[in-house]
């Protein structure tokens, strides 16, 4: 007997129904299920993708979590779930686009070009660049995923000009910890929530690695850890806090050298850790005229371990009260105290030396910069303190140390932190996240249970072992650089500077102005080429790098900038190469746009060359496979990568009779290796001929097929005794050797002394422990100030420019977790959610400003002003206003309406933000970053808040032309859009028209 059929929906306004969930949507419509992975955060989680086709080609309904990845186990968030509309938004690019001839830059006229043309042009222009003067090519990418490549195709064609999103991210995040401990948190090491009884989050927005956070601390909270957020602001994370401590924006550094002196005071510190795992006992020079004051003293009997990096330091035995080599068996060091060596050296330990630094730090002086009460700052510090004391954690896993010594099992301190941007984005983040490591190191919770632990392919040497290039002879015409142009200085030798001490790159990375620029100062590329400091270039290539709106600091005076023309009518900047998905802000500025793939359309790699999705147990990488044919002509940036790497015979594109040596990027990923007969290429998974091999063995023509009936990942689950104290562990060293990720295998000893850093200042004070080179004299205070061995809390530098009577209130914003990026202002769904910002003012420092609760208001710096509606908010402390980021958008940009809320409502802040200090004495002016790091200083600025008038009330300010649709782009679209099972609604009188509500 057939099924009763189900009646129809009835609709309350007489009309059909829109959706019909019960009937079947399309007769004899094809539907399947495709794993790949997410790309609407850097989360990176595994999700199924529910596809349907009815006879025009697969369509998108339902994007769900993968419940047999390991990263996110099903979960999903609200944009992850919401790629579909970013899949079908109207703002998608779909062809090559050229400036029409005889228009002007901004003017966003634009014609179509086939890909050939594209290509043809790009190898004549690139070529006789390459032929000439390379560094006149600049690529900058944003936040892509693919750096490796990228990296390695700068690298090809001899430009040093290169660099990703990383120097206006979170630079101090990965340089403070990777010198201090080895490794970091985010992608790189995280807190074992697990197993932690106090769990510590600060400066910590609510985007950072979403889904398996908020998993974790979701788990850690049921099962009764105690979670404390540190930040001025009480949202996302921070919302669920069993304790809010606010704080004073770019005050961080001073609370953790507060912390670090009430542990030390208290006693409250891992002896044994430090001892064994540290250089707390190492001696350090203390004779101030020596050449090598403040560097480790030497045992010339001692062994090496490493000749590349020297390791036979000296303790100070306490048994025997005389100097040891370090970790000889038998000695207990001294940790504490000043000593004289045999030939007269005055000597202390580092850890002595960092005790003196701190000593004057007391809770009380942190509580006039932070604003934190000083008894709060005790009871944190006791609190940690005993914590990790009287909770330790015992597994029974044996295991070999380093130095040959057996452990029966591995304890842990169940102390967890968790911090990024909030520490990073400030001009003091370096120190300040050098003094977060070393608080995590104090109390013995690094790559142990419950504390820290590392991601492969860290814990890598301190510093790690790629160097950028050294001098101007590194630029040849028709030649790769003979480094990678970016990587981690060891000493002043390690600087890319010409013999006067002067930056080689346009972003002046890597000089004495910003040494450890580990991931270079992409916020200054623009602004330097319109200069032409340190010297004009030609060709600038961006990738997803929105940099004529939310990317920029100072952004109406960059936009300026990329149609400014010198006295000879040309552009200073001559060609913009723009590659994107969307109609960003930016794509208005190109002289060429190339229309980029979404991640639904693309093969892509999460590489353990790059940047992986590994667990704490072993290393894990993933793929994402194409789930839909490219949209109209779209191109994988990756594609065209390799495609001009090809046409411009860069040595690792072709063959050594010049051919072209790969096929396509898949072709390129299965079959690149790091170097000839490696077996280590950009994926860890099913290596080896027969696909049986992981982490290194030959290519495996079949390894994209094999990953897509894997769910698109793959993971290695290390044995127990490998999985904790990496940084000393014997046979995890051996393993992490064998397999490529490490090129030594000695120890990492974590450096609450850092004897790198002491080396600049000695270059700066023209000591010989510098070695030859020397800063020149403008900069040799900043290099004596700011290259400390010790961390320090300083000023921001913009604070201490900045008349803080006139500007009182420090100014931030964040990412909200429905949100990621530019590019989700534009997305459907997400927009319900957030379709403008708000500033978010204390509501007793808005009252005293008298401005109401959703009045609009003027916000002011010394760079510019905006204005803004004003929200008042009990959740951030009072002497800060906050903002989302990238949800004001420029009109007509992203295909939104030119009334659309985004850009009537919405704002950014980065107007009011300066890529540049103030001039010095001389005329120069130092970029608005970490001195050390070069790490934008987006959290340094200073503003006042005043009342708008009613002139120009109802709509924010600064406001542009509006931004016209492209060629390719889909029609403007509906008052309203919807989307039912995999039909995209059209208007409300689509249904009633049979039509696709």
């Amino acid at each position: 007997m057939p099924a009763p059929s189900s009646p129809s929906p009835v609709s309350t306004s007489g009309r059909l129904p829109l959706h019909d969930p019960i009937a079947a949507p399309l007769p004899e419509a094809r539907t399947e299920v495709k794993t790949t992975t997410c790309y609407m955060c850097a989360c990176r989680c595994g999700i199924r993708v529910h596809l349907r086709d009815g006879g025009n080609g697969p369509e998108v309904r339902y994007i769900e979590g993968n419940p047999e990845h390991p990263l996110n186990k099903g979960i999903i968030c609200a944009k992850g779930s919401s790629g579909i509309m970013k899949q079908y938004a109207p703002a998608r690019l779909t062809m090559p686009l050229r400036r029409k001839p005889g228009t002007e830059r901004g003017a966003g006229q634009f014609e179509p070009i086939s890909w050939e043309e594209t290509f043809t042009l790009l190898t004549e222009r690139l070529g006789q660049l390459r032929a000439t003067d390379p560094k006149k090519f600049a690529l900058f990418t944003g936040r892509d995923q693919m750096q490796a490549l990228t990296g390695l195709f700068a690298r090809q064609f001899g430009t040093p000009n290169y660099a990703a999103h990383g120097g206006f991210c979170s630079v101090n995040m990965a340089a403070g910890m990777i010198y201090t401990i080895g490794g970091s948190f985010w992608e790189f090491g995280g807190p074992d929530l697990e197993r932690a009884k106090l769990f510590v989050m600060i400066g910590t927005a609510e985007d950072h690695h979403s889904n398996p956070l908020k998993n974790a601390i979701g788990k850690y909270k049921n099962a009764g850890g105690r979670l404390v957020a540190i930040n001025p602001v009480r949202t996302g994370y921070a919302a669920v806090a069993d304790e809010w401590v606010p704080i004073r924006p770019g005050t961080d550094g001073a609370l953790l050298l507060a912390l670090i002196r009430e542990l030390i005071a208290l006693g409250l510190y891992d002896r044994d850790f430090l001892v064994r795992y540290t250089n707390a006992g190492q001696l350090v020079n203390q004779a101030e005229a020596h050449d090598e004051f403040g560097l480790m003293m030497r045992n010339a009997e001692g062994d090496v371990v490493n000749p590349l990096r020297p390791a036979n330091f000296f303790w100070w035995d306490r048994l025997s009260g005389r100097p040891v080599a370090d970790h000889a068996p038998g000695a207990d060091p001294a940790l504490l105290g000043a000593f004289t060596m045999p030939d007269g050296t005055p000597v202390k330990p580092a850890f002595q030396l960092l005790e003196e630094r701190v000593r004057d730090c007391t809770p009380e002086w942190a509580e006039g910069i932070t604003g934190i009460p000083a008894e709060t700052i005790r009871r944190l510090a006791h609190e940690m303190g005993v914590t990790a004391r009287d909770h330790t954690i015992e597994l029974p896993i044996a295991w070999t140390d380093c130095w040959g010594q057996e452990h029966k099992s591995v304890t842990g301190k169940p102390v967890a932190f968790h911090a990024m941007r909030g520490l990073a984005a400030h001009s003091n983040g370096f120190q300040t996240i050098r003094a977060l490591a070393i608080l995590m190191s104090l109390l013995g919770t690094i790559d142990r249970p419950g504390g820290f632990r590392h991601r492969a392919p860290y814990p890598r040497a301190v510093p790690p072992n790629a160097r950028p290039p050294r001098s101007p002879a590194s630029v040849k015409p028709n030649t790769p650089l003979d480094a990678p142009p970016l990587g981690w200085p060891e000493t002043p030798a390690d600087l890319f500077v010409d013999d006067a001490g002067e930056p080689v790159r346009i972003d002046k990375g890597f000089s004495w102005e910003h040494p450890l620029s580990a991931h270079g100062l992409m916020h200054n590329v623009i602004t330097n080429a319109w200069r032409g400091d340190p010297y004009p270039i030609d060709t600038l290539f961006l990738f997803m790098a929105n940099m004529a709106w939310n990317s920029s600091m100072n952004t109406s005076e960059v936009r300026k900038m990329l149609v400014d023309k010198g006295a000879d009518g040309a552009y200073k900047i001559p060609f913009i190469v723009v590659c994107d998905a969307f109609r960003s802000e930016t794509t208005e500025f190109a002289d060429l746009i190339l229309p980029d793939t979404t991640y639904l359309e693309r093969h892509d790699v999460m590489s353990m060359l790059d940047r992986p999705i590994s667990e704490f147990e072993g290393p894990v990488d993933a793929v994402r496979v194409p789930i839909l044919p490219p949209l109209g002509q779209c191109k994988p940036f990756q594609e065209v990568l390799v495609e001009l790497g090809s046409r411009l015979k860069l040595p690792a594109f072709t063959t050594p009779e010049g051919g072209r040596k790969y096929r396509d990027y898949p072709d390129f990923i299965v079959r690149y290796e790091t170097a000839p007969g490696s077996g280590i290429g950009f994926l860890t998974g099913w290596r080896g001929a027969e696909g049986d091999k992981a982490m290194r063995g030959e290519p495996n023509p079949k390894q994209w097929e094999a990953y897509a009936a894997n769910n698109c990942v793959h993971a290695v689950h290390l044995p127990p005794a490998l999985q904790y104290m990496r940084n000393w562990n014997r046979d995890y060293m051996v393993w992490a050797q064998q397999m490529g990720l490490r090129r030594d295998n000695d120890p990492i000893v974590i450096h609450l002394y850092s004897e790198f850093l002491q080396r600049f200042r000695l270059a700066a004070e023209g000591k010989a422990g510098g070695g030859p080179r020397r800063p020149p004299e403008r900069l040799r205070e900043r290099i004596r100030t700011f290259m400390d061995p010790l961390p320090f809390w300083y000023e921001p530098l913009e604070g201490l420019q900045a008349d803080k009577a006139s500007f009182p209130l420090a100014a931030i914003t964040q990412r909200p977790m429905a949100m990621y990026h530019a590019w989700d202002s534009q997305n459907a769904w997400l927009r319900q959610i957030h379709a403008h910002n708000e500033l978010h003012v204390n509501t007793r420092t808005a009252q005293a400003a008298g401005i109401g609760d959703g009045d609009w208001m003027w916000v002011e710096s010394r760079w510019g002003q905006v204005r803004c509606l004003c929200r008042h908010s009990e959740a951030v402390e009072p002497g800060t206003v906050w903002t989302w980021n990238a949800i004001g958008k420029a009109r007509g940009a992203w295909s939104l309406s030119d009334d659309a809320n985004e850009s009537r409502k919405g704002f950014l802040l980065n107007h009011l933000i300066s890529e540049e200090l103030a001039p010095e004495a001389d005329g120069r002016r130092f970029s608005n970053s970490d001195p050390v790091t070069g790490q934008a200083a987006w959290y340094d600025v200073r503003v006042r808040i005043r009342p708008a008038g009613p002139d120009g009330a109802g709509e924010t300010y600064p406001q542009f032309a509006p931004m016209q649709a492209v060629p390719g782009m889909a029609a403007a679209p509906p008052k309203w859009r919807a989307w039912f099972a995999g039909r995209m609604g059209l208007g409300a009188g689509a249904a009633n028209k049979g039509g696709q509500a």
